[in-house]
């Protein structure tokens, strides 16, 4: 089977590589390996309705079984932002430097002991036969006041999960994938295949 995963971000199409690597039967490509189609903007105001957005999309352009997820980190001294905005917290999609910065610097005077955060995904696996699933992961964890480590990608060398000494930029591929938000909803969406 060829499934689309409808992500450009090449670390995520390899983090669900490995995930689904005992899965033999399943081809994965990502929406650089398929005709470009004009994609629709992330406008839900929940992760769920953002996967499920852009996986519908990609499966009417691309005709095949396709898995999107939506994942950011959720602050609870931020009210659980930057939520479904933590790609673009900084104003431009996908700018990892500005994005920690601006968070580090909103929590500035945010004693260590309230800088809990939760990493949330939501993924969504559409058929072109309409059928729809969506499956959610979360792994809690507290934001540092340094990023450390060169691992991950996103919010990971500030975030430190429950249970751990080091940031999520500092495990490895695979410590990261049995813990992390998308490793959880990856795993199930597995079970689903």
């Amino acid at each position: 089977m060829r499934l689309l995963l409808a992500t450009r971000n090449r670390k995520k199409l390899t983090e669900l590589e490995r995930i689904l690597a005992e899965h033999s039967a399943v081809e994965l490509v990502g929406l650089g390996d398929v005709e470009e189609y004009p994609e629709a903007p992330e406008t839900a105001l929940t992760f769920a309705g953002n996967a499920l957005a852009k996986a519908r999309d990609a499966v009417r352009h691309t005709g095949l079984t396709c898995v999107a997820d939506d994942s950011g980190i959720a602050v609870d001294a931020l009210n659980g932002m930057p939520g479904v905005f933590s790609a673009r917290w900084a104003g431009r999609h996908g700018d990892d430097e500005a994005n920690l910065e601006l968070l580090l610097g909103q929590l500035g005077d945010v004693p260590d002991e309230e800088r809990g955060a939760a990493f949330v995904c939501a993924a969504a696996l559409v058929r072109p036969d309409g059928s729809e699933e969506v499956v959610h992961g979360e792994v809690r964890g507290r934001i540092i006041r340094e990023p450390l480590g060169d691992n991950g990608f996103g919010y990971d060398p500030i975030f430190v999960p429950d249970g751990f000494a080091v940031t999520t930029a500092q495990l490895s591929a695979v410590e990261k994938d049995a813990i992390s938000h998308r490793g959880k909803a990856f795993r199930q969406l597995a079970k689903l295949l």
